[in-house]
C-alpha cells in the first residue's frame, strides 16, 4: 500500500503527508463529491491551469484565482475582455499563462450555451463502477470517462481539458475515489 502515516498518526494517501496544505486538501476536499456550477467551473479551471505545475501551486494560489476570476462565477468570467486578460496577465498572483487565461474565459462562455447544467454534464461521465486502488501505483492518468468527457466538453466548445486533465477533476470532485486502501478517506466497499 502506498500510505504513509502523517506526523499526527493519520493514514493517508502518500501525497497527502506531504506538505500540510496537502494533508487539508486530502482530509477535506479531494475526493469528496461536489456539485453546483461555481463550485465545478472552478475546479475545471484549477485543473487546467494545474497542467504541467504542481498541484501544490495551484492550491496555494487558490483564493487568489478566486479574486481574480469573480470567484470563477461562469457568467461573470464569461462578459472578459480584452483589459480583462491583460490585468490576469500582469497579476503575479495567478499563474501568468495566456492560453490557460483564455481557455478559462472560453470555458466560461461554453457553460453558457449548455443544453444541460455543468454539474449534471460532468457527473454523467462518473463510472458506474470503480475498483479502490491498492497504492498510487494502481492509480490511472486517464481512463475511457475521462477521454470521453474531455471529447465530449471539446464538441461543446470547452478548452484546455484533456482527458488526464478530466481525470484529475473526476478525482478531486468525487466523481471517483481514489483515496489508496488503507487511507483513512477510503470508503469502505
Amino acid at each position: 500500500m502506498t500510505v504513509l502515516l502523517g506526523e499526527d498518526g493519520v493514514a493517508r494517501c502518500s501525497w497527502g503527508n506531504s506538505t500540510p496544505d496537502y494533508a487539508a486538501y486530502h482530509d477535506r476536499e479531494w475526493g469528496c463529491p461536489l456539485h453546483g456550477e461555481a463550485a465545478l467551473y472552478e475546479r475545471l479551471c484549477l485543473e487546467s491551469f494545474q497542467s504541467g505545475l504542481s498541484w501544490i501551486t495551484i492550491l496555494r494560489k487558490r483564493e487568489n484565482f478566486r479574486r481574480a476570476f469573480e470567484g470563477f462565477r461562469p457568467a461573470k468570467v464569461a462578459r472578459f475582455g480584452e483589459a480583462e486578460v491583460e490585468r490576469l496577465m500582469q497579476d503575479a498572483s495567478i499563474v501568468r499563462n495566456r492560453a490557460k487565461i483564455l481557455a478559462a474565459i472560453t470555458n466560461a462562455r461554453a457553460i453558457a450555451t449548455l443544453d444541460t447544467p455543468l454539474d449534471e454534464l460532468l457527473w454523467s461521465f462518473a463510472p458506474a463502477e470503480h475498483r479502490r486502488p491498492e497504492t498510487m501505483a494502481d492509480v490511472p492518468a486517464i481512463t475511457a470517462e475521462s477521454k470521453a468527457m474531455a471529447k465530449d466538453l471539446k464538441k461543446r466548445g470547452f478548452a484546455f481539458l484533456g482527458p488526464t486533465t478530466c481525470y484529475a477533476l473526476m478525482q478531486a470532485t468525487g466523481m471517483v475515489d481514489d483515496h489508496v486502501a488503507g487511507c483513512f478517506r477510503a470508503k469502505r466497499s
